[in-house]
């Protein structure tokens, strides 16, 4: 039986623990949290679980988090806004830099659109000499 939460498809082998991190906006201490409201051990598989428990689990995460779609919704509109209201974070988000105060002279390469795969490709040449 495939365990569904929030139109997730929970993977069957693992823990249950491990298993409700797929599902966009459960990490691993909201996992153990939800684990211990709903009274089901950490440690069962995901397969093992009773029609009872995986119902427990739906409504009580339905119920109390905002996960998946809501959840992504609510960040893009987060971003937006700072985009509209011309903030500094929002100019970053627009052209792709880091916004959290990461430099960007080395590191950020990915972000900037500069994938080495070879040590010097992709490297700005030098000026050249006088």
């Amino acid at each position: 039986m495939a365990v569904r939460i929030s139109g997730v498809t929970l993977p069957q082998e693992k823990r249950i623990e491990a298993a409700l991190r797929a599902i966009f906006g459960i990490g691993l201490t909201r996992a153990q949290h939800v684990l211990a409201e709903t009274k089901i051990h950490a440690d069962t598989r995901t397969k093992d679980l009773s029609e009872k428990e995986v119902n427990d689990l739906r409504t009580y995460i339905e119920k109390n988090f905002r996960v998946e779609g809501d959840l992504k919704r609510e960040v893009l509109t987060n971003i937006k806004r700072l985009k509209e209201i011309n903030s500094y974070r929002g100019t970053r988000h627009t052209k792709g830099l880091p916004s959290h105060g990461q430099r960007t002279r080395t590191n950020s390469r990915t972000v900037r659109g500069n994938t080495r795969h070879t040590m010097g490709s992709g490297k700005r040449k030098a000026a050249e000499k006088t």
